[in-house]
This record gives C-alpha cells, structure tokens and sequence, in this order.
C-alpha cells in the first residue's frame, strides 16, 4: 500500500472511530441514570431499577403527597406541596384540579384527613427514562366540617408516569381514567376534643 493511501485509509479509520464514540457518549446521555438513588417521600432512596421492583411502595408514597397537597387551603401551599412529587405536566394539571375545586366555592378550609391509601391493582412497565404505571387505589380518610365527618373510600384509576426530577421521584403525567364513590361511607359525629 502506497504511503499516501495508506495515511488516508489511517485517518478515515480514525475520523469513523471518533463518529461512534461521538455516538455512544450522545446516547449515553440520554439512557436513565440507572446508579444513582432518587428520594421519595417515607421510603429509603432508590434507584432506578429498585423503583421499577418497588413501584407498588412508590406509588402510594407519591400519592399520599398529592392527597396532603389537596387538604391545603393557600394556593402557594397547594403549589409547593404537590411539587414536592409531581413536575411539568402533571403538576399544572393537578394544581388547577385542586384550585378549580377551591373557585367552585367548597373547599375553603381543610376539611379533609388521609388514613390510608391502599393500591388496589397496579403494572410498571420501563418507559426508558421513566415507569410506565398503570394503577388502580383506593383512598380511605373523613371529609367533612365540624358538625360532621364523613368516611369516604373512593377507587381511582389512573396512568401514572414516575420520573427522576432533580434527585427525586416525580409523577411527569398523570391521567385519570375512572373515579368511584360507591363507597362513600357515612356520616358521623365526630369526637369531643379538649
């Protein structure tokens, strides 16, 4: 092989090497960060691939925080709570469902409590960067004023996609899909306090 031809086939080979390192660092960058651990509220921090086998934990604490953000009354508290777990999408479309529900007229003071929110049915699937959750709950609390409680246990279902945001685990799209108040519970007095 001729000298010149040779230094050709040489850099030719060089330039095609620094093309697919060029494209394994580009796509490097765009696979989720697998070794890193992500907060979520009342759980250990957790990677990637601990979220996707522990999904059935994450959900419920994810959604505990959005239940505790709609038991608040000032808009910037409502904000800042539900942003603790949902970002872009999914947060806008959860504050404005809670604020609509303030300008209705109800809502005014805290009128709600969480005692427990048991998943029902759910399915995680690996979206790449994020889980693909398909879930079903049911939320059990009281709702209600001072002259009476009522215990409500309403089921929900919906498509959640969990997301790493800034070092924590995030809800980035929600749709709700059916909604269930055939056990609304009943109305009680509630206990004297001091």
């Amino acid at each position: 092989m001729k000298p010149g031809i040779r230094i050709a086939a040489l850099a030719s080979v060089a330039v095609l090497i620094t093309v697919a390192g060029a494209l394994v660092v580009g796509l490097a960058g765009t696979a989720p960060d697998r070794d890193n651990a992500f907060t979520a509220p009342g759980l250990d921090p957790l990677t990637f691939d601990e979220a996707q086998n522990e999904f059935y934990r994450l959900t419920p604490a994810l959604l505990l925080v959005v239940y505790e953000a709609f038991g608040r009354t000032g808009e910037d508290e409502i904000y800042d709570t539900l942003a603790d777990v949902a970002h872009a999408e999914a947060l806008e479309q959860l504050y404005l469902e809670r604020v609509g529900a303030m300008a209705g007229g109800g809502l005014e003071e805290a009128d709600q409590e969480i005692h427990e929110i048991k998943l029902l049915s759910s399915t995680v699937t690996n979206g790449g960067d994020a889980l693909l959750i398909d879930a079903s709950w049911q939320v059990i609390g009281t709702v209600g004023h001072a002259e009476h409680l009522h215990v409500r246990g309403n089921s929900y279902s919906a498509d959640l996609t969990i997301s790493p945001v800034d070092g924590a685990w995030k809800i980035t799209d929600f749709e709700l899909l059916d909604v269930s108040r055939d056990a609304a519970g009943e109305t009680f007095t509630p206990p004297p306090t001091n």
